[in-house]
C-alpha cells in the first residue's frame, strides 16, 4: 500500500472513532435520555376483549316505554302487590274533567272506527261495534261517580263533566231493534240521575244560584230535547230548584207555577226572552 493510501485510511479511521466518541457523549443518545423518553410515553389503555349481554338499567328501560306500556306494567305490579296499588291511589292526583273526557273520547273514537263501511244489516253492525260500545259505557260508569257528591264538592266541576259525558251519550248509535237499544237507554237513565243528584246538592248549598247563573238550566233543557225527553229525572230536579233561585220572583211559587216552569223546561223554552209591548 502506498503512503498516500495509508494516510487516507488512517484519517478515515480516526474520523470514525471521533464520530463514535461524539455520539457517545451526545445527550440524545445517552441511556438516561432513552429511559426518560420511554417513561414519558403514555401507556396504552388495555381494554378487555370480553363482551357479554346484560339487561338494561331501570332508568333506561323506563325511557323505552310508552304511556300504554307503562300503565300496563304499573297495573300488573299493583295487582300482584295490592299495598302498592293503594299507595298509587293515594299519591296520584285526581283526574281533571278534560283528562277524564279525553279518555272517554278515545273510547268513542274506537267505537266509531269499528263501524263497518257500506250498507250492512243492523245485526252485523251491532256485533261489530258491541265490544268498543260496552267498553265506552263501562268507562262512563266508572268515571261518573268520581265527579258526583260527596267525592266532588264543587258543583261547577260536576256539571262540566256531566255536560261532556251527556254529549257522548247523544252520539251513541240508535238501534232499530229494541234488544239493542237498552245500552243507550240505560246510559241516559244513569246520567239523568247523576244530573239530579248534583242539582239537588247544589240547591242545598248555594240556593241553586249557580244552576241559573251558569246557564246549566238551559244546557240541561237542550240535552233533554236532544235525548228525546229521556232526562226526565234531571229535568224534574232542575224545575224543583230553579223556581226559587236566589229568592227571585218565583221564590214562593205555588205548585201550579212550579208545574208551569217544569213544562217550560221540558219543552226547552225556559229562560227564553219574554216579549213586551203591544206585539
Amino acid at each position: 500500500m502506498s503512503p498516500f493510501h495509508s494516510n487516507m485510511m488512517s484519517n478515515r479511521k480516526r474520523k470514525a472513532e471521533d464520530d463514535g466518541d461524539e455520539m457517545s457523549l451526545s445527550p440524545l443518545s445517552s441511556p438516561a435520555t432513552q429511559n426518560r423518553q420511554l417513561a414519558t410515553r403514555p401507556s396504552k389503555k388495555i381494554r378487555s376483549t370480553e363482551i357479554s349481554g346484560r339487561p338494561l338499567s331501570l332508568p333506561r328501560l323506563l325511557e323505552t316505554l310508552d304511556a300504554a306500556s307503562l300503565r300496563s306494567v304499573l297495573q300488573q305490579i299493583c295487582e300482584r302487590q295490592p299495598e302498592i296499588g293503594e299507595e298509587v291511589v293515594k299519591s296520584a292526583p285526581r283526574p281533571t274533567v278534560p283528562s277524564a273526557l279525553g279518555v272517554l273520547q278515545e273510547y268513542q273514537d274506537k267505537l266509531q272506527a269499528a263501524f263497518p263501511y257500506g250498507a250492512t244489516s243492523s245485526d252485523y253492525t251491532y256485533y261489530r261495534v258491541k265490544a268498543p260500545l260496552v267498553a265506552l259505557l263501562d268507562a262512563l260508569a266508572d268515571f261518573t261517580p268520581q265527579y258526583l257528591p260527596p267525592i266532588e264538592s264543587q258543583a261547577n266541576i260536576s256539571l262540566q263533566y256531566l255536560d261532556g259525558a251527556t254529549k257522548m251519550i247523544h252520539s251513541l248509535p240508535e238501534w232499530e231493534s229494541q234488544s239493542y237499544r237498552h245500552h243507550k237507554e240505560n246510559a241516559y237513565d244513569e246520567i239523568s240521575r247523576a244530573w239530579a243528584l248534583v242539582i239537588n246538592e247544589a240547591a242545598k248549598r248555594g240556593g241553586g244560584f249557580i244552576l241559573h247563573s251558569g246557564g246549566w238550566d238551559q244546557a240541561l233543557a237542550k240535552h233533554n230535547q236532544q235525548s228525546g225527553g229521556r232526562l226526565g229525572t234531571a229535568m224534574s230536579a232542575m224545575a224543583s230548584n230553579v223556581g226559587w233561585v236566589g229568592g227571585g220572583p218565583n221564590a214562593g211559587a205555588q205548585p201550579a207555577e212550579q208545574n208551569s216552569i217544569l213544562n217550560e223546561l221540558m219543552s226547552g223554552n225556559y229562560g227564553s226572552p219574554v216579549r213586551v209591548g203591544p206585539w
